[in-house]
């Protein structure tokens, strides 16, 4: 029953209007407003503040800026096997396997099309096809920032508007099509590996998403938005293993996908296994 209610609410609450008004709260500075949310946050999600390198959670200007805090340098360890590929993020695996007839595994008995995650492009998603994916979950007290699994060169980004349901393992058993539902990011690059896509899927009080190259992903009207890099109008952006892509300002999901007998996931992970940022979760297959 809690379930049903919980998916109900995210069907008939006016998700981009709360995520506005979160989004506006969490950027406050005034003292008493944010360090309230910071303590009450930090407690409840007993955030480890050790690594960080900022330790007192109320020394930030406001809410965003304490979620999405810097690591002290050697906080993590990026696994520089020539042909590993890292964790992008902590988190947890939600699913991961293989990308069967254009379809995406979501949870038992829930799919989501290839192309329509990457906004509807056929001709993008053939790069995709028979490939593999993984699918990462951020929880509230993780680490938010998003970093490369391998060395690559950006080729383009899509905007995809959508809704703003949850993410978690409840709306991802009970929501159709979740992550080609909800409003993401696509960033495309050419790597070793051949390319990859970093998906970053925004969620319900999401107060939005970064990229090192262009900042907050919010085209103003809501729009499909697509940019190619590497050309006269746009620099070549080029970014190392393990080096910061992207942020959540209050967290969400990470889609990886690769092509065609590109890389090997480790044996041992399986959907729920904990992942640690710069850790090997798999291999470029030579």
């Amino acid at each position: 029953m809690k379930q049903t209610l919980f998916i109900l609410f995210q069907h008939l609450v006016p998700q981009h209007l709360l995520s506005r008004l979160v989004g506006r709260l969490a950027e406050c500075k005034t003292p008493w407003v944010k360090n309230f949310f910071i303590r009450q946050f930090a407690k409840k999600y007993a955030i480890n503040m050790q690594e960080a390198l900022v330790e007192e959670p109320t020394a930030y200007e406001n809410f965003n800026a304490f979620f999405t805090r810097e690591l002290k340098p050697d906080a993590r360890s990026i696994d520089q096997g020539e042909d590993t590929i890292v964790s992008p993020a902590d988190g947890a695996i939600s699913q991961l396997g293989p990308i069967e007839h254009g379809r995406i595994f979501q949870a038992k008995g829930r799919g989501y099309g290839l192309s329509t995650l990457l906004g509807g492009c056929e001709k993008l998603a053939e790069d995709f096809k028979n490939g593999s994916f993984a699918t990462i979950y951020l929880s509230p007290r993780d680490y938010h920032r998003v970093h490369m699994p391998l060395r690559g060169t950006l080729r383009e980004t899509i905007y995809v508007p959508g809704d703003l349901f949850s993410v978690n393992q409840t709306t991802a058993e009970n929501v159709d099509q979740l992550f080609a539902r909800n409003e993401r990011h696509v960033a495309i690059f050419d790597t070793e590996a051949g390319p990859m896509a970093m998906v970053l899927v925004g969620a319900m009080i999401v107060a939005g998403i970064e990229t090192v190259w262009e900042g907050q992903v919010a085209p103003p009207l809501k729009q499909p938005l697509r940019t190619q890099y590497g050309n006269a109008k746009q620099l070549p952006v080029t970014l190392e293993k393990g080096a910061e892509m992207g942020r959540f300002k209050l967290g969400s999901t990470v889609v990886l996908l690769f092509g065609k007998d590109a890389t090997q996931w480790l044996d041992e992970l399986t959907a729920q296994s904990p992942v640690e940022l710069g850790k090997k979760i798999g291999s470029v297959r030579t």
